[in-house]
């Protein structure tokens, strides 16, 4: 925890009485400043672990998931934004974004997901938040094979834009309520009614999660670093994308 180090004041002063020199009696210490991150916490409402320093002199990094914002030592003005550092052109704020996305994402085991995975070892895994009427999520499951040849795992969670009640989330109940959820799923994508009993679903924590992950569409393509891709990806350029940071590290050993 961030503590501001306490202030010291002398412990001895003389003084001069009737002609002669005395000691003082020690003065009391000053009472240590209140922690800033407690205090900003307070106010803002917050967690103490969630107010940290930032990388700008006089600010405070808060955040929440994935929400992050700056805020001044004492509470008072809050920045939002996006902070950049000029020297590596590195994006900061996003950075912490990607950790909070993979921490809400740590939560969620695979047997609440729909998986499709390569049959050999997979190179990538992504996890992608889909709505089974969604244009461009039909489009991306088209080609859930070329994207496991290409060696990327996807994992499935549910995200009916509509919310509870439509019939968008009444198929992707009855999808997750079918003996063969992939083969539900697919089906589904291609715009057959599924037809399903009733069971217990994720589907209403997935939706929350994929607020809190800060979707604005579907599908919502997590990479395993944290990455949020809105929209469609082709199979080739996914992969592409996927392959970068391991192409930009060999490139760096190389120099």
């Amino acid at each position: 925890m961030l503590r501001i180090p306490q202030l010291l004041v002398p412990l001895t002063a003389s003084l001069a009485i009737a002609g002669a020199v005395s000691a003082a009696p020690p003065a009391r210490p000053a009472a240590a400043k209140p922690d800033v991150r407690a205090e900003i916490a307070k106010r803002l409402e917050i967690r103490v672990e969630d107010v940290r320093p930032s990388a700008v002199d006089g600010l405070y990094e808060v955040s929440s998931g994935t929400e992050v914002g700056y805020v001044s030592a004492d509470g008072r003005f809050y920045v939002a934004g996006d902070v950049f550092d000029m020297d590596t052109k590195q994006n900061i704020t996003e950075e912490r974004r990607r950790h909070g996305r993979l921490a809400l994402l740590a939560g969620v085991s695979d047997s609440d997901a729909i998986i499709f995975a390569p049959k050999a070892p997979a190179r990538h895994t992504v996890t992608v938040f889909t709505d089974v009427d969604c244009e461009h999520c039909r489009r991306l499951h088209a080609e859930i094979g070329e994207l496991n040849r290409l060696g990327i795992r996807v994992r499935y969670l549910m995200y009916p834009r509509g919310g509870p009640g439509t019939d968008s989330w009444k198929q992707a109940e009855a999808v997750w309520c079918s003996s063969d959820r992939n083969d539900a799923l697919t089906r589904a994508k291609r715009g057959e009614a599924i037809k399903a009993g009733r069971c217990e679903t994720p589907i209403a924590a997935q939706y929350q999660l994929g607020k809190e992950i800060g979707l604005t569409g579907t599908p919502g393509i997590v990479t395993g670093t944290g990455d949020l891709l809105a929209g469609y990806a082709s199979a080739a350029h996914l992969a592409s994308y996927l392959d970068e940071p391991e192409k930009i590290a060999a490139q760096s050993a190389r120099n």
